[in-house]
């Protein structure tokens, strides 16, 4: 009990590393408790925090606050109007054509099991692929209730986006224009005595304002080289599968490996073990070595500078907390736990 007492009166007697503390314990149990409620609030601030690096370009170059973010603004609405009224219907689209093949999928898939046993006797046999195809046949029936689940509650869901399409690009636009308001309201109620904080948030928030846009920047380049790969080889569903395949950098290893499957059965139904079958895989392969190699160190080499296994272990953690936002900022979230880790024995050694 000694060596515990001497413990915590060692790293927490000094004011900072309970501000510290505090501020930290604070944030998270706010987001926790109320981050379904102010959902929308929290992703301005992320969308808000994603444009300011945009806002500081214009800045630099002589162009007043307001004016840079009006320009950052109507550019952010237009992506929005893109993504709104051209690719999400495009994409539903694709999903519902997706989803109408998926009977014929599934009997050309059962009609490929059931020549297993022939092949390959001595390691299939036809009671095991019968039992596999009712297996399949569950799960399938499963996931369309499920859809027809969501279709039916579409209509709150519709009217839940209408008001983040409008509320959103309200909050973003006041939390870029009065940023300097918002951040001295909020230091009043910070402690006096905040270095360790000051040199926390010092470091974190490179990395995380770094991490946000690279990732952005990441997400479009796999997405749209995906894309013109896909639509000159002739893949159906092309854009479909090139949304996903971007979204999937969002998850470092997990994302790839994931994606990969769709991919390999859309193209398999499609061809066949055929050469076209094969220089797909081969090019998506390409696009996912060159993303991995090359890309990522490009724009994050000097952000992440965490092991894999912390990686993996921030994804399941905050993906299990705050869901996609938490599998989205794992890593700066990690990078924050990092950068606490690191001033913590500096300041109680000096």
């Amino acid at each position: 009990m000694e060596s515990i007492r001497a413990w915590f009166e060692r790293h927490l007697a000094d004011p900072q590393v309970m501000g510290l503390a505090v501020v930290l314990l604070a944030g998270f149990f706010i987001i926790f408790l109320t981050g379904e409620m102010l959902a929308p609030v929290i992703a301005s601030i992320i969308i808000a925090y994603l444009l300011e690096g945009l806002v500081g370009v214009f800045e630099r170059n002589a162009l007043p606050r307001l004016v840079a973010v009006l320009v950052v603004f109507v550019g952010f609405i237009a992506f929005m109007a893109f993504v709104t009224f051209a690719l999400l219907p495009l994409l539903s689209r694709q999903a519902t054509q997706l989803f109408q093949l998926l009977p014929e999928m599934l009997t050309s898939g059962q009609d490929a099991l059931m020549r297993l046993p022939q092949r390959y006797p001595e390691l299939f046999s036809e009671a095991q692929i019968r039992d596999l195809i009712d297996s399949i046949r569950i799960e399938a029936l499963s996931y369309g209730q499920h859809v027809v689940s969501l279709s039916v509650s579409s209509v709150v869901s519709v009217i839940t986006v209408a008001v983040y399409l409008v509320l959103m690009p309200l909050l973003v636009f006041f939390f870029l224009k009065d940023k300097g308001r918002i951040v001295n309201w909020f230091v009043r109620f910070l402690p006096t005595d905040r270095g360790l904080l000051t040199q926390v948030w010092g470091e974190v928030d490179g990395q995380i304002g770094n991490y946000v846009r690279g990732k952005f920047i990441e997400i479009v380049i796999v997405w749209i080289v995906t894309y013109l790969t896909f639509a000159i080889m002739g893949m159906q569903f092309a854009t479909l599968l090139s949304v996903l395949i971007g979204l999937s950098v969002l998850i470092p290893y997990i994302g790839a490996a994931a994606v990969t499957l769709p991919v390999a059965i859309l193209a398999y139904f499609q061809w066949g073990v055929s050469p076209e079958f094969w220089w797909l895989m081969l090019a998506y392969g390409i696009i996912q070595a060159l993303d991995g190699n090359v890309l990522v160190p490009l724009l994050f080499s000097e952000v992440v500078n965490l092991h894999p296994v912390a990686i993996i272990v921030a994804i399941l953690v905050f993906g299990g907390l705050w869901g996609f936002w938490g599998v989205f900022f794992a890593i700066p979230l990690a990078t924050l736990v990092q950068a606490v880790l690191k001033a913590w024995p500096t300041l109680v050694e000096n």
